[in-house]
């Protein structure tokens, strides 16, 4: 019988994540409850497979209408050669320009995801949103982060530049089962566990605004079933000031 050995680790991580990450997880729903409270916006950046998450936040039924994602279309993977991508996320400077285009302001919320943290577009994306006095939450792997150095000529990581830190507890490099005969491990485990508690704390912050008596919080409905776009553009229409993406 075929052992998946991935499936344990995950599970061993998500065991983790809710007995070392609940603090912090708690501030970050707080923190969008009010930044929805307060009618602003919030944003969401990875570079290359980073950038799968918020992929994942975006225009996703039972996800938030307000997520406006930040894309650099040099960093997408569907680039060739693919290496750009590794490239474009080393380049100074490039995040700064990247964020020319973002309307994020005082008050917003900024959810940066790279795992080594190490790369200066994150870095720069980062640090250009709090010079405009948003709120900026890091999702990382701290002890990866930790044991390389920045490429920026700051000296500083992602988890460095940040108002709130969410720990993946992933293994440096990633990858986690071991194969024997082989000193690489294969199997990352960012992407699944960061899309774990990225929707645990959407959903958190959602129940939280229901509690705090708002009767129609900004998710969208599934556009598969019927009735869906029409619910959607209500929602849409009634939040559009705070959208910066085209519907």
């Amino acid at each position: 019988m075929i052992n998946f050995a991935y499936l344990d680790e995950i599970k061993n991580l998500l065991h983790i994540i809710e007995r070392e990450e609940n603090d912090s997880m708690e501030k970050a729903v707080m923190m969008l409850a009010d930044g929805i409270m307060d009618k602003k916006s919030i944003f969401v950046f990875g570079a290359s497979h980073a950038g799968i998450l918020s992929e994942e936040m975006y225009y996703r039924a039972g996800g938030l209408v307000l997520i406006n994602p930040i894309f650099g279309r040099e960093m997408m993977l569907d680039t060739s050669p693919i290496t750009q991508t590794s490239r474009m996320e080393r380049l100074e400077g490039y995040g700064e320009t990247l964020m020319k285009k973002v309307p994020i302001g005082a008050g917003d919320i900024l959810i940066v995801h790279s795992v080594s943290g190490r790369n200066c577009v994150s870095i720069e994306v980062a640090m250009e949103a709090k010079k405009r006095g948003a709120k900026v939450i890091a999702l990382t792997n701290v002890a990866y982060s930790k044991s390389v150095t920045s490429r920026h000529s700051s000296g500083k990581r992602l988890f460095e530049v940040c108002d709130l830190v969410l720990d993946n507890h992933g293994e440096p490099g990633d990858a986690c089962v071991s194969i024997e005969g082989l000193e690489q491990k294969v199997s990352p485990t960012s992407t699944v566990i960061g899309a774990a508690m990225l929707n645990s704390i959407v959903a958190a912050a959602v129940q939280e605004l229901v509690e705090r008596g708002m009767k129609n919080p900004p998710i969208f409905y599934s556009a598969n079933q019927d009735g869906g776009d029409e619910l959607n553009q209500k929602i849409y229409s009634a939040y559009k000031d705070r959208i910066h993406y085209e519907y």
